[in-house]
């Protein structure tokens, strides 16, 4: 049973407050930025919505399994382990993000201790519109009130404490997202069409850009962007679309087409929102990392990354052909854990497993699916040391 809003309070505390893993010195020597900033949604956060006041429903990611492939007990993060910033962090020789918990940092000189080397916004489930932009068109946001709007409020708030702002932005990598996905997934799951969504796409990426130029305007200067995963291939999409579908709406691989076409849409749309912003400032160093396709390669090429014959399966689920089931989600009592995760891709049926988590973070790093990929000479030194996959 998830928990009562009370005790989540205690978790989130216990949890943000414990040591996380340190890096080697080795690492440290290699450094490519002194920090990371992130923002985004589930998919990068590492504990922000244990917060009570960011719920709108229990959070099930404080009631294992979740978190016991590295962690061995929840931490937050929608995952059985670590999450691709994790593997980030890592790589750079950094220590793990933690989340920025809005009513526990108030002091300026507490927030220069604890986030010297990073800072975490992400909230799960938020989106890149804002709470009240949903509420108005009849959609509600089942997991949080947060936004990517709230994100960078926070940010601000955060920078106003720092004894010299442009300095910590200079020397720091800024995740954006992955958001944006919370935007179609909301709408989807209440039962709104792909055409509904598609008017919606440029507002989304519209915002993220505006959001881009905000943060540009306050000193950053390295910006990694990821696109949108192939949401066709998700369990929880292949179960809602399940009974209404035909041989015909399937690739191959057992994904949804018109899902997929869909994400791709907005990486396309956020693509050229970049380039736009680029062309604008010149001096950033933006770079688009290819969630799409660094997942994609799972799905097509399965054995060869190691996961079994079970890709568009949850790992932890309510049963179902696709192991997932809206009334018996992860982390509640119904539900049943698979022995190995790092067989699967999918670990609750919207998010994907560390073993997936960590292929994407490679591929992003080494810079295949990065455009402009990291500097070969400040990555290639972590790699001759200690590479991701040591982790």
């Amino acid at each position: 049973m998830a928990l009562a809003v009370g005790s989540a309070a205690v978790v989130f505390f216990i949890l943000v407050f414990t040591p996380s893993p340190s890096p080697t010195t080795a690492d440290s020597i290699f450094r490519c930025y002194n920090s990371i900033v992130s923002f985004g949604d589930s998919l990068a956060d590492t504990g922000n919505i244990l917060v009570p006041s960011l719920q709108r429903s229990p959070c099930v990611a404080v009631n294992p399994p979740y978190g016991r492939t590295f962690f061995h007990r929840p931490t937050g993060r929608y995952s059985d382990g670590r999450l691709v910033i994790d593997f980030i962090a890592q790589s750079m020789g950094l220590p793990l993000l933690k989340p920025y918990v809005p009513e526990a940092n108030a002091d300026a000189a507490q927030r220069r201790r604890s986030f010297s080397t990073g800072v975490n916004f992400a909230v799960s489930g938020a989106s890149a519109l804002s709470y009240e932009f949903y509420e108005k068109i009849g959609c509600q946001n089942p997991l949080t009130n947060a936004s990517l709007g709230t994100q960078l409020k926070w940010f601000r708030t955060f920078l106003a404490g720092l004894p010299d702002s442009r300095r910590y932005l200079e020397r720091s990598l800024v995740v954006m997202g992955e958001i944006g996905g919370n935007d179609y997934n909301h709408l989807l799951l209440q039962g709104r069409t792909l055409d509904e969504l598609q008017i919606l796409v440029p507002m989304v990426v519209s915002y993220i850009g505006s959001t881009i130029q905000e943060l540009i305007e306050l000193g950053v200067v390295t910006m990694l962007v990821p696109g949108n995963l192939p949401i066709g291939c998700l369990p929880v999409c292949l179960t809602r679309y399940e009974k209404s579908s035909t041989a015909k709406d399937y690739d191959r691989h057992g994904c949804l087409i018109s899902l997929n076409e869909f994400a791709e849409y907005h990486n396309h749309l956020l693509l050229q929102e970049l380039q736009r912003i680029r062309e604008l400032y010149p001096h950033v160093n933006i770079m688009y990392a290819d969630y799409y396709n660094a997942a994609m390669r799972m799905y097509q090429s399965p054995k060869q990354f190691g996961f079994g014959n079970r890709i568009l399966s949850s790992c932890c689920g309510g049963g179902g052909v696709y192991n997932f089931n809206e009334s018996a989600r992860c982390g509640v009592p119904q539900a049943t854990c698979c022995d190995d995760p790092s067989k699967y891709i999918s670990w609750d049926g919207m998010h994907l497993t560390e073993a997936a988590y960590r292929l994407i973070a490679q591929a992003v790093i080494q810079g295949t699916y990065t455009n402009p990929p990291f500097s070969n000479i400040c990555l290639g030194s972590i790699s001759k040391t200690r590479g991701i996959s040591d982790y």
